[in-house]
């Protein structure tokens, strides 16, 4: 009696049977039995898969269910030398699996899914959701507006703009959604006249750099003052003596330590006086305490995080 041959997977199904092969034989092509044995083992198995589901499904004889094939990714990850992580080969499985009813569509990854594992290719080949992140990425397309990139609070939630999208396809067309995004990201949008994003006042980054900086650092002077009364008779000796200054730095110091009623302003300096003096009093009082100060983290950040102070004193520790 002659023995039915069965049908060869193809397609999908054989990308899928093809990978299987290769995690099996990675793990040393141990007995059908023994996967489902330690798949019934498991306490997170999804499936009670017997010997005969796990050869059919690593012969291609017949389209397993989700559950079959991820209990079987999962033993077989932990049985390769060395183990393969069990998530990563499930998250690999998963758009294999799909494909077979979905096509092309269910090869890919959802969006959750890219959140979660990445859009893959840190082996160096690229993944279909490499080329379609590239693709779908206005800045392939178009030159995006400098003025849509300068640091701004959101109007609305990320959730919210989804739902706004999701309503404007629906009444509109996608087409139309997507090239009305593509002609905002090029510069023509609500508010562009003022040249930042919506109406936005986009002052000069520089300058409001600087007056943050200058703010947090009279901020943390006037800390230090209230606890260490001595410190800026300190400041101004280390100052001095610092050898790293430039002439032109040394020249402007003592250009203004020749201003006798400037530096009048300078002693009697408190925290309580800081309001009180010049401006002047304030700029040398930050020179003689702070030797640098620069920003080191984004402007989303508290000062604290943002900004890094090297002091010409050391802050006393707190022990």
């Amino acid at each position: 009696m002659a023995v039915p041959i069965s049908p060869q997977p193809t397609g999908a199904h054989k990308e899928l049977v093809d990978a299987l092969g290769e995690l099996y034989r990675a793990a040393g092509r141990v007995s059908f039995r023994k996967v489902s044995t330690l798949i019934r083992s498991r306490d997170d198995r999804l499936s009670d898969a017997s010997h005969e589901s796990v050869r059919s499904a690593l012969n291609g004889i017949r389209v397993p269910r989700w559950e079959t094939v991820r209990d079987i990714v999962v033993v077989l990850a932990g049985l390769c030398s060395p183990p393969r992580d069990a998530d990563s080969e499930v998250a690999r499985f998963l758009p294999l699996w799909r494909a077979i009813s979905e096509g092309e569509a269910g090869s890919l990854k959802s969006f959750r899914e890219i959140l979660h594992s990445g859009w893959g290719g840190e082996d160096g080949e690229w993944t279909p959701e490499l080329v379609m992140g590239m693709l779908v990425n206005p800045f392939t397309a178009i030159e995006i507006d400098p003025s849509l990139a300068v640091p701004h609070e959101p109007v609305v939630s990320e959730d919210d703009w989804v739902h706004v999208m999701m309503r404007l396809i629906e009444e509109q067309g996608a087409e139309h959604a997507l090239r009305v995004l593509l002609h905002t990201l090029k510069g023509d949008y609500v508010g562009a006249e003022a040249g930042a994003p919506y109406g936005y006042q986009n002052p000069d980054r520089e300058v409001m750099e600087a007056i943050a900086v200058f703010r947090y650092g009279c901020q943390e002077i006037r800390r230090r003052l209230s606890r260490e009364p001595n410190l800026l008779a300190e400041s101004i000796r280390a100052m001095h003596a610092d050898e790293t200054m430039s002439r032109d730095e040394r020249a402007e110091m003592l250009e203004f330590e020749a201003d006798m009623s400037l530096m009048r302003e300078v002693m009697i300096v408190t925290p309580d006086t800081w309001d009180e003096v010049s401006e002047d009093a304030q700029h040398m009082v930050f020179g003689y305490l702070i030797k640098q100060i620069s920003p080191v983290g984004s402007h989303r950040r508290t000062d604290a995080e943002r900004f890094q102070i090297t002091w010409r004193i050391p802050e006393p520790s707190d022990d």
